[in-house]
């Protein structure tokens, strides 16, 4: 692919995508060799060549194609020249008898703050309204009585967002104040550096003079012993500044493996807040919110809603996913001609619809089940046999068996440690009840289409 080829597929693409996004997300992008049907992108980081390729991939493709080149896919690779620009730290004045802030922004973008991910564009809900509170609290700049703040969660379900919320907000309200948001990768990469150069005075200066700390993903440092501990002493000198630290992760601090123990005390120390998994309702308003965003791409675009409410039944995964669908369905219409209809979706889809069908975690189960039940989930995955909480326990366990692919004892370790043979007990138990109890019956099947909608 030639220089002036990828000119011409950059301006038509700059039509397709529109300014912002173009500035945002192609404009940075460096074409690399095209070799067995391959094209290869550079981009700064891996955050950002995973957007592009969930949201964008589609559209390049078209357009390269549309230059008369043979391309089956894209590949998205880090380029060192890429990553030195986009994680060059600003100046940051050695301490005398106070420590000095940078002049200029006040965010270090280590990790680049996507303009679209700010609180005007998350959609509450049930699902998420606490986390979102709590965010805004802290992105109010002022004191708090938490600290730090621990969101976590399953892929697509906010936490990213509501980071570069937390970032962007910060920056509006309190310019003077020194916030520095980036990845647990990040983290890590900047500390070897530090080391395998012999500035580690200069790392320590950067990570604890500011006055907020984000750090995204901090589930990646688990079994990195050397990092842990810097982050460790990172984290007690901060608390001790009485400077906020916010932290996301897939998990809560004591179910991430290889984590330390003091790490995980420390991290518990404050609001642990869960982002759980989006309802209908949720997911629904997310797809009208994100339509008409699309609208200002797709001005003549129209979708039915009965596409938008088959897609919150249908997709129940993750949010990036639901948003990559809507994205891809306004993409495939604009090209081919068509209108936004229930055929055109099922045919443009059928690949993410598929594998929608197959994805019902054992945690998005014990939610369901608790919530029926009006039970907290602790209570049903905790020790305590009364029948209230063992019953439940039981039927969250046959579902688990019935409708995702873990086995016994993995589904025993996630009711709290029990042991496969207290699964297969439950399992059989309900099986005998669903003959004999017209109500375990019932509660199954309002369950089962529950989790299936």
């Amino acid at each position: 692919m030639t220089h002036d080829q990828w000119g011409e597929i950059r301006q038509r693409l700059l039509k397709t995508v529109g300014q912002n996004n173009y500035t945002t997300w192609i404009a940075p992008l460096v074409p690399g060799d095209v070799a067995d049907g391959i094209a290869t992108l550079h981009v700064p980081t891996n955050f950002f060549g995973n957007y592009v390729s969930q949201n964008f991939s589609d559209l390049i493709l078209h357009e390269i194609r549309g230059e008369g080149v043979d391309v089956s896919r894209l590949n998205f690779a880090l380029s060192q020249n890429l990553v030195k620009s986009a994680n060059s730290p600003a100046p940051v004045t050695r301490r005398t008898s106070a420590v000095q802030k940078p002049a200029g922004s006040s965010v270090l973008n280590t990790a680049p703050l996507d303009p679209r991910f700010s609180f005007d564009n998350f959609v509450v809900g049930k699902p998420n309204e606490l986390a979102h509170a709590a965010a805004r609290r802290v992105a109010e700049g002022g004191p708090v009585t938490f600290n730090p703040l621990f969101l976590y969660g399953g892929v697509g379900l906010g936490k990213t967002h509501l980071m570069h919320a937390i970032a962007q907000e910060l920056k509006q309200r309190k310019p003077e104040m020194n916030v520095l948001y980036l990845s647990a990768e990040q983290f890590m990469y900047r500390f070897v550096q530090a080391l395998r150069d012999r500035k580690m005075m200069d790392f320590k200066e950067i990570f604890r003079s500011v006055d907020v700390l984000m750090v995204d993903d901090v589930q990646f440092i688990a079994g990195k012993d050397s990092t842990q501990e810097e982050f460790f002493h990172t984290f007690n000198a901060l608390v001790d500044q009485h400077k906020q630290i916010i932290i996301s992760a897939d998990r809560a601090p004591g179910e991430i493996k290889d984590l330390e123990e003091r790490v995980k005390s420390r991290l518990q120390c404050g609001l642990v807040v869960d982002l759980h998994p989006t309802d209908y309702e949720l997911r629904l308003g997310i797809l009208q919110s994100k339509v008409e965003v699309q609208r200002k791409t797709y001005p003549t675009l129209e979708v039915d809603n009965c596409v938008l409410e088959f897609l919150a039944h249908r997709i129940t995964s993750n949010v990036r996913v639901l948003e990559g669908a809507l994205t891809r369905l306004f993409a495939f219409a604009s090209l081919v001609g068509r209108e936004i209809n229930m055929e055109l979706t099922q045919d443009c889809l059928a690949d993410v619809l598929r594998a929608s069908e197959r994805k019902i975690s054992v945690e998005e189960i014990q939610r369901k089940v608790s919530d029926h039940y009006n039970i907290r989930l602790s209570d049903m995955i905790g020790p305590k046999r009364l029948r209230s909480y063992a019953r439940p326990r039981q039927v969250a366990m046959y579902l688990c068996k019935q409708m995702t692919s873990r086995s016994l004892p993995e589904i025993g370790r996630r009711f709290g440690g029990r042991d496969h043979t207290t699964v297969m007990h439950g399992v059989r138990r309900i099986e005998e009840l669903k003959q004999s109890d017209g109500q375990i019956a019932e509660d199954l099947e309002l369950l089962r289409r529950a989790l299936e909608s």
